[in-house]
């Protein structure tokens, strides 16, 4: 399905409020159905730059994800010709100029907003599929960055947008962009802040599929069905692991993994994959 079929079933058919958050134009929209929860940022005059309402709506719906087991995976695409283009900066601007500034109030605020959504993609136990169909900036590139797989199409560009306005680099990329594609070509992105192209994307292993506009939504509704239908929890524990090894030493990252395995050997998933390789049968997994 692609976002513009999920947004007319959400808004057209009622299959879900999203008014919470103050979001009651629809700037984030919703829709779960087989295991797949289906995010949308649906402000395409504005090119999906997220507010700070967007934005908690989008960490409570990731945060409800994650607790929901009925929800497999996560799917969080965008309508319009971006994919977002970050934080709002008028929201930004009317925050800088509202009130007396004190000492720490802008590291909490950084702290509690782009920081927090980033870490709720980091940190949801269903894996996050971004698709990117246009250009993600700022904010919006390290959302697809936290995500667990990305698919872009060929008209996808990355940009490290901060220092062309003057920023330090924020929204968890100082720590994502090492980690995805190395040193040099992290500061290489964040000190130029110049268009990364979809392929060159491929290439550096940022992304894990590139393909026509036409076959964005194929693509990635291919990927969250097999995800679906997999063993949830194997997979949960399997990204933790992934995530944290950068930042463990072996004896840690060993430790971790045999915790993992042995937490994993009590789950009905495990039991049904050792008996459908018994039985010669495919596994039916039911994600617990």
């Amino acid at each position: 399905m692609s976002a513009d079929e999920a947004v007319g079933r959400i808004v057209g058919g009622g299959a879900a409020d999203d008014t919470a958050g103050g979001t009651s134009d629809h700037a984030v929209l919703h829709s779960d159905e087989n295991g797949i929860r289906r995010i949308v940022l649906n402000r395409p005059d504005a090119a999906n730059a997220v507010r700070p309402q967007d934005r908690d709506l989008l960490i409570d719906l990731l945060t409800d994800a994650d607790a929901d087991h009925d929800i497999r995976v996560v799917l969080l695409s965008a309508n319009g010709r971006h994919f977002c283009s970050g934080a709002d900066v008028t929201s930004l601007a009317r925050n800088r100029a509202t009130g007396t500034k004190r000492v720490g109030d802008g590291m909490r605020r950084i702290m509690t907003g782009a920081q927090r959504l980033i870490s709720a993609v980091l940190d949801c136990g269903k894996p996050v599929i971004a698709v990117v169909q246009g250009p993600a900036a700022g904010l919006g590139a390290h959302l697809a960055l936290a995500a667990d797989l990305v698919v872009a199409s060929q008209e996808a560009t990355f940009i490290e947008s901060f220092v062309r306005r003057g920023l330090v680099v924020d929204a968890g990329g100082a720590y994502l962009l090492p980690r995805r594609i190395g040193m040099q070509k992290a500061k290489e992105l964040a000190f130029f802040g110049e268009r990364l192209p979809a392929a060159e994307a491929l290439a550096l292993g940022l992304v894990n599929q590139v393909v026509p506009a036409d076959r964005l939504a194929a693509a990635a509704d291919e990927f969250a069905e097999r995800l679906a239908a997999a063993p949830t929890s194997a997979i949960a524990l399997t990204k933790r692991l992934l995530n944290a090894s950068p930042d463990a030493d072996r004896a840690a990252a060993f430790l971790a993994v045999a915790m993992a395995q042995e937490i994993q050997s009590y789950a009905e998933d495990s039991a049904e994959g050792i008996r459908s390789f018994v039985e010669r049968r495919s596994p039916q997994y039911r994600g617990w």
